[in-house]
């Protein structure tokens, strides 16, 4: 008895009777069962731990050297979390351990069933208790992490950098690889963007490249050939983009940089079988071909097959008569012209005049997979197959491009005003490309390169030969952060104005500062709080913040993933690449709006409506949505359950032939709940698809005997639910009621915690009571894309803090991001040691 407090051992359990009046309910530990501990002093939250955690989580298991008696084992160690040699009652002694824990919390995923475990109300006190601790004690030692002191521009970035400096909108993915996203989901972590000497050599070819565009002369080796493939799952019965005629079927409206002024051959070839033969030739057809819009061509095609052809079916395995063959074949060979195109960016469009008609007879389901690659189809209507754009055949000079405009910003009249001018432009783009104030030295660089190509050639090729250089600088290709001379090691310091810039206009854009941005940190009044917050908000409502949605959003939701996933066609016949296109446009309005109009981030989930056209609306099972375009479609108060209702994510969460609840359910942990499981241990066995009796088991009864396993479980148990919810959605995207095995869904769902739901609108509901915890998640992943690294335990105070000043505002988008460009994370840096 000590105090009030009387202490019991039975059964090696500690029963503390606390004069308050509640019982604390501990597990003893050696020193508690030998009765050496004074059991007195233990706090509630020790109490709390010892009773439900330290069973598991305790040094003996996670650090022992022995063997592994059991999978369990093998996990705790993997995850490396022990608790019983840890200062609860002095968190800041060991932030790095608490933040786990408050992770484990945040989806109630601990303590695993069929574990003992706390009542809701004592679970998410000792949340609280825990984040209230740790947020007190990041304040008393702030600590801003550590960005990198080089960080290269990845291939997206480059090609904006590209676009914003020199206005030149180029795809460079054919001369500067893609960069893979980092464990965190995504590919501007600025660790994992080395630079390989192979890489730089890309670098340095593209850099000749983009030079020769810049000031228009002709590539090198002549005329060039570039193809434009359509893929053959493409459905061409439509008006195919805004960028061709109304009236108009198939084809493809097609951008493209013309280098200099100049000849061009535009080929086009229709769509074939796989032994080429020319599909939709029975009867004629006409093609048009337009530039920018204004018609340039028209051909007649078909109708016009001699001699007797092969069966239908049978083509290219039985042969018709040798002309029946040739004409064929060769169908679409004059489906050509050669024009004189002005240099720059046009479009160029290939399309079909629409002609209504109905099919009769025994209408056939259409074609996909095998049959699409070898039916040659002489009956239906022709497709475009590619685009060829080659030349230049004939030079007529560089051209007035709004990339020469932009660039040349004088243009001298004696060869006495030549240097002054090169001076004039090379420090203009020094300036805009290493975004700072560009030194004499930097200039001078330059210059000695621009002398060197003014005497082998032209001013111009001067110029060119001096942008080489200036897109080959390191200063270009890495956003370089360097630690004040006399810094202490070890300490945070807060990053200049220029750095600043850069850091604002690469987390909003994925480019480079425009001329006011980097004015202001030149002035050194950006980090001003009004001026910042004003900055932040014209960038925000600039055309350009749309990278927030193809780079962020793309990566956060996995919707990047849409243009590889191929569901199978013999599963899935109507899924084609019209759905896919439609599906991820779908998801980048809707984010867009969101953004643009400033919305709660809780309208992700929350939302009613979504954007569709014809063929999305057709899947969806939309009335009354005609045409290509999309338009905004409001649905019921709770039929829609936002992005849990977007047949894109569905899709990306699925397997090509089926759905998987543990792919969905971790997607859901991982993106929306900022709970990821842990990595699954080696030799998973594979999932049942029957029973004993040899009969399909539904997605349900396999998980539950996958599930039997202990060691299975213990992910399994918040990520299955979670995913089930989903399963009324099939591996499409497309609601149905009933399973691959032909029994009705169960979209029911319980977490470990005993939140119970169903389905979409259930779970939707479910993460809308944890508002916090959603908004934290995203504001997590901005953040982590914003500053370029991964954030790590002493960042989690700062998200915490964005979260509960961004609740007073609805938890706007505007909101989150001005919380994440004033962290200290963001404006500040830690010193190296």
């Amino acid at each position: 008895m000590h105090g009030g407090v009387r202490t019991l051992v039975v059964a090696g359990l500690a029963v503390t009777v606390v004069a308050a009046g509640f019982l604390q309910v501990v597990a003893a530990g050696p020193q508690q069962q030998a009765g050496t501990a004074d059991t007195a002093s233990v706090s509630p939250q020790r109490a709390l731990l010892d009773r439900y955690c330290v069973t598991c989580h305790n040094g003996d298991f996670v650090r022992g050297t022995d063997e592994p008696r059991s999978l369990l084992v093998s996990q705790l160690r993997a995850v490396g979390l022990a608790l019983d040699d840890v200062d609860v009652d002095h968190v800041a002694e060991h932030p790095d351990v608490w933040e786990k824990v408050v992770r484990k919390l945040r989806v109630g995923a601990m303590p695993p069933q069929p574990r003992p475990r706390p009542d809701k109300a004592t679970y998410d006190a000792f949340r609280k208790w825990l984040e209230d601790e740790l947020d007190r004690a990041a304040e008393a030692h702030p600590d801003p992490g550590r960005t990198q002191a080089f960080h290269r521009l990845n291939q997206t970035e480059y090609r904006n950098v590209i676009r914003d400096l020199l206005d030149l909108d180029i795809d460079v993915g054919e001369w500067i690889p893609a960069d893979a996203p980092d464990r965190h989901g995504f590919d501007n972590n600025a660790g994992a963007l080395s630079l390989s000497p192979a890489l730089l050599e890309r670098y340095v070819s593209a850099a000749r490249k983009i030079s020769r565009l810049v000031i228009g002369r002709p590539p090198a080796g002549g005329a060039v050939i570039q193809t434009y493939d359509v893929p053959l799952n493409l459905l061409q019965h439509n008006q195919q983009s805004e960028d061709l005629p109304f009236g108009s079927r198939g084809g493809a409206a097609i951008r493209h940089h013309f280098p200099v002024d100049g000849e061009y051959r535009i080929q086009v070839r229709l769509r074939t079988n796989y032994v080429g033969y020319v599909r939709g030739i029975d009867e004629a057809h006409e093609i048009e071909f337009r530039l920018d819009g204004t018609r340039i061509g028209q051909f007649t095609f078909g109708g016009e097959a001699p001699g007797m052809p092969a069966p239908i079916s049978f083509a290219g395995n039985i042969r018709g008569t040798d002309d029946w063959e040739s004409y064929t074949l060769h169908a679409d060979d004059g489906l050509e012209i050669r024009i004189r195109v002005d240099a720059g960016p046009h479009v160029i469009g290939i399309s079909f005049p629409r002609e209504t008609w109905e099919p009769d007879g025994v209408l056939q389901p259409r074609q996909t997979g095998f049959a699409l690659a070898i039916n040659d189809m002489p009956d239906s209507n022709p497709a475009l197959g590619s685009v060829q754009l080659s030349g230049p055949y004939s030079v007529d000079g560089p051209g007035d491009t709004p990339t020469r405009r932009k660039v040349f910003s004088c243009t001298p009249a004696t060869a006495a005003a030549e240097l002054p001018c090169a001076r004039e432009i090379l420090s203009t783009l020094a300036r805009r490309a290493y975004r700072r104030p560009a030194t004499d030295a930097d200039v001078q660089t330059l210059i000695d390169f621009y002398e060197v190509g003014r005497r082998e050639g032209s001013f111009d090729q001067g110029i060119g030969l001096a942008l080489e250089r200036l897109l080959a600088d390191p200063d270009f290709l890495y956003r370089i952060e360097r630690d004040p001379v006399d810094a202490a090691p070890v300490t945070a310091y807060p990053v200049g104005d220029v750095e600043l810039a850069s850091r604002l206009s690469f987390f909003l854009w994925s480019s480079i500062p425009d001329d006011e941005l980097l004015a202001h940190a030149e002035r050194g009044t950006l980090s001003d709080p009004d001026v910042l917050e004003q900055q932040v908000r014209r960038l925000l409502a600039d055309p350009r913040a749309t990278a927030l949605v193809e780079n962020f959003a793309g990566q956060w939701l996995h919707l990047r993933n849409m243009k590889s996933v191929y569901p199978d066609p013999l599963e899935f016949p109507e899924f084609d690449e019209n759905l896919r296109e439609a599906y991820q446009t779908e998801t980048e309005l809707f984010i867009d709006t969101l953004l643009r109009e400033d919305q709660s981030i809780l309208e992700l989930l929350s939302a009613n409506y979504t954007f569709v056209n014809e063929r999305l609306a057709r899947h969806y099972g939309i009335p009354d949505v005609y045409g290509s375009r999309f338009r905004k479609v409001t649905f019921d108060r709770g039929e829609h359950a936002g992005l849990l209702s977007h047949g894109s994510l569905m899709t990306v969460t699925s397997y090509p032939n089926r759905t998987s609840p543990v792919l969905r359910g971790k997607w859901v942990l991982e993106n929306l709940l900022g709970a990821p499981p842990p990595e699954p241990p080696p030799d998973v066995p594979t999932l049942e698809e029957k029973n004993e009796d040899g009969e399909p088991l539904s997605m349900r009864e396999a998980m539950v005997m996958h599930r039997e396993n202990p060691a299975c479980a213990v992910c399994h148990a918040p990520m299955d639910p979670i995913g089930f919810a989903l399963e009324n959605y099939n591996a499409i995207g497309q609601w149905r009621p009933v399973s691959e095995a032909g029994t009705p869904i169960d979209a029911s769902g319980t977490l470990p915690d005993g939140a119970e739901f169903e389905g979409p609108s259930g779970l939707r509901d479910l993460l809308l009571d944890r508002p916090d915890d959603f908004v934290g998640t995203v504001t997590e992943k901005l953040m982590t894309y914003a500053l370029g690294r991964g954030l790590e335990y002493y960042d989690a105070p700062t998200v915490r803090k964005i979260v509960r000043d961004a609740a007073g505002e609805e938890y706007r988008w505007s909101a989150i991001i001005l919380g994440i460009v004033k962290s200290n994370a963001f404006q500040m840096r830690r010193s190296d040691s």
